[in-house]
């Protein structure tokens, strides 16, 4: 029995159809708003800004107060977990994400269940936003998937090879299968245990993002995705976190209707090229997220009204979170998610 006053996110997460979908947006929290690029430009460095405590927690907080989502998602990012295993990590203006020289997995194993304490600055964060948050919203914690966090690690050793389709690492893959299947066990300990601070923290809900399950034949999604996300969601919940995981297999099509059905996470997030028809199927496992363009947001009127009422009349029969099939885009007019919250009934 779900209690009244549960926030509605939980609701759906536990299987409620809902008057109206739960809503809040991937990368939400930041570049597309101007006070969080006044706030960013506080610290020329991202990462230093990712583990402030005070400042990750006010662009946590921004789009809250801005829109009324019904969750806030921790300001951080899914590269932190390198860092904690000691690989060198840095942003370059322009680039995005810089990645050193891979440890040796042993020297990796000696730091991987420290993970959580390497990182507790991301708890203080968490425990800020759940202190300001009004109790109906509820809080986010999340962590990269250990195969998309491992194609930046494997990518480090040579990172201008088949940028953006993460070419190179899928050659490890196939290439060196027991190297990358022992970085994956490594990162599957330590983001157990960074998930479990996070939870500790205050956050109500855990996301594991998959950004790189595109474009995986059926074999390598169930060595690279489905395996370790079995492994990750078995440790987690050994190391005491009750909490309910969100998984995100970005780009997975078809296979998401496999995931659903074999990976123990409570809500499957759709991305936008996810059809209709497979996020019934999928929706009829589990409670399912997702899945406007966030080029269409961009775009705004009319087809954005008609996308928005697509979806309504697809999912909205059934559990169902409101959300992007990706992050938000850094030139999307605010009057643009205005105008989708209207729509579904949120603001």
């Amino acid at each position: 029995m779900i209690a009244p006053d549960t926030p509605l996110l939980l609701k759906v997460l536990a299987g409620e159809a809902t008057a109206r979908p739960a809503v809040w947006f991937m990368r939400q929290a930041g570049r597309h708003l101007p006070e969080y690029r006044a706030l960013r430009a506080t610290t020329p460095d991202f990462i230093s800004f990712c583990l402030d405590p005070e400042k990750a927690a006010e662009a946590t907080l921004q789009p809250m107060r801005r829109y009324g989502f019904d969750a806030a998602i921790v300001f951080a990012d899914i590269l932190l977990i390198p860092r904690a295993l000691g690989q060198d990590v840095w942003f370059e203006a322009g680039e995005g994400p810089r990645l050193g020289a891979l440890p040796s997995v042993e020297a990796m194993q000696t730091l991987a269940s420290g993970a959580g304490e390497a990182l507790n600055s991301v708890g203080r964060t968490l425990s800020i936003v759940r202190r300001e948050l009004e109790p109906h919203r509820t809080v986010i914690g999340f962590a990269g998937a250990p195969w998309t966090v491992a194609t930046y690690m494997l990518d480090g050793e040579a990172r201008t090879i088949g940028k953006g389709e993460r070419a190179q690492a899928r050659t490890y893959a196939y290439a060196e299968p027991d190297r990358v299947a022992a970085l994956l066990e490594v990162l599957v300990e330590a983001t157990a245990h960074y998930l479990k601070m996070q939870a500790d923290a205050g956050a109500q809900v855990l996301k594991i993002f998959e950004s790189w399950a595109e474009g995986l034949p059926d074999d390598l999604f169930e060595s690279l995705v489905l395996k370790p996300h079995q492994a990750l969601v078995k440790r987690v919940r050994e190391l005491g976190v009750t909490v309910p995981l969100i998984g995100f297999p970005r780009g997975s099509a078809a296979l998401a209707e496999r995931y659903a059905a074999e990976c123990d996470v409570q809500a499957v997030a759709l991305d936008t090229a996810c059809p209709l028809a497979v996020g019934r199927r999928v929706q009829a496992l589990k409670p399912i997220q997702g899945a406007l363009d966030p080029l269409l947001l961009r775009a705004g009127g009319p087809l954005l009204d008609r996308r928005v009422d697509q979806l309504l009349e697809a999912w909205g029969q059934g559990p169902w979170i409101f959300n992007l099939g990706h992050g938000i885009l850094p030139d999307v007019p605010i009057a643009h998610v205005e105008q989708v919250l209207k729509r579904i009934g949120a603001q």
